[in-house]
């Protein structure tokens, strides 16, 4: 028929296509809170680099943009141990039509063949609180929380104003901090802190202070039978006595 024809166009490849030429025309920005303030909120995808060789792509939805994700990796990364800020770079890339295509899986599956490529993909460094039942897991050595585990001498600002318990401490540092710190409800399915915790009085210190001084007020004032251990990539606080391999209690 002459007056009908039928287009078959591969949209998914054409699409991914342009993007890593687009990445491979651009220069990457240091990974700092002015830099990703810049960028538009809005859904696209985006790289990583750390002392100049690709570590990470994601993508990112509507609903947390691109500014907040990086914002969010900006203090990740500054929160962690034996990783500089400055030798971590971003490129990124605003889609305004985004399908259900899964680019992040095309690029990840082009760009993890290069020479140590996406060293960061797939090791733990996009991960939210694993969870309980994760909290006795071995990492292996190339985990993004056994190469770089969190810093507990960085500084935050608690306010008394808020409450002086115990519950309201942690509450606040699970608030300030890019990494978990993940503590007892008072059941499975509540959110609520458990009823010692919020019994449990503590002197907020009125001027910034380090995590590690804050949990360990914190850890005083719970008694023994309560233990605040800290994992490579995030703090526990539990009524429980355990060793775990690769922790430390506080």
């Amino acid at each position: 028929m002459e007056h009908f024809k039928v287009l078959e166009f591969d949209l998914p490849t054409a699409l991914l296509k342009e993007l890593i030429a687009l990445f491979a025309q651009m220069k990457s920005a240091p990974l700092s809170r002015s830099h990703a303030a810049e960028l538009p909120e809005g859904q696209g995808v985006y790289q990583l680099y750390h002392r100049e060789k690709l570590v990470y792509v994601g993508k990112t939805d509507v609903d947390t943009g691109l500014r907040n994700r990086i914002l969010r990796h900006c203090e990740k990364v500054s929160s962690r141990l034996g990783l500089q800020p400055q030798d971590v770079s971003f490129k990124a890339i605003r889609i305004y039509v985004f399908t259900a295509m899964d680019l992040e899986t095309g690029l990840i599956n082009h760009y993890k063949k290069l020479e140590d490529g996406l060293k960061w993909n797939h090791s733990g460094f996009g991960s939210n609180d694993p969870g309980r039942k994760r909290d006795h897991s071995t990492l292996k050595d190339n985990h993004f929380d056994a190469l770089y585990p969190i810093d507990l001498d960085l500084k935050t600002q608690l306010d008394p104003l808020r409450g002086s318990s115990a519950a309201s401490a942690l509450i606040q540092l699970k608030e300030n901090l890019p990494y978990t710190i993940r503590f007892q409800t008072s059941s499975k399915r509540s959110k609520r802190p458990h009823q010692h915790l919020l019994d449990t009085p503590i002197q907020i210190p009125e001027e910034p202070s380090t995590v590690r001084s804050i949990l360990a007020r914190v850890s005083q004032a719970l008694g023994r039978e309560w233990q605040v251990t800290a994992l490579p990539g995030y703090v526990i606080i539990y009524n429980e006595s355990r060793d775990y391999d690769h922790g430390s209690i506080l």
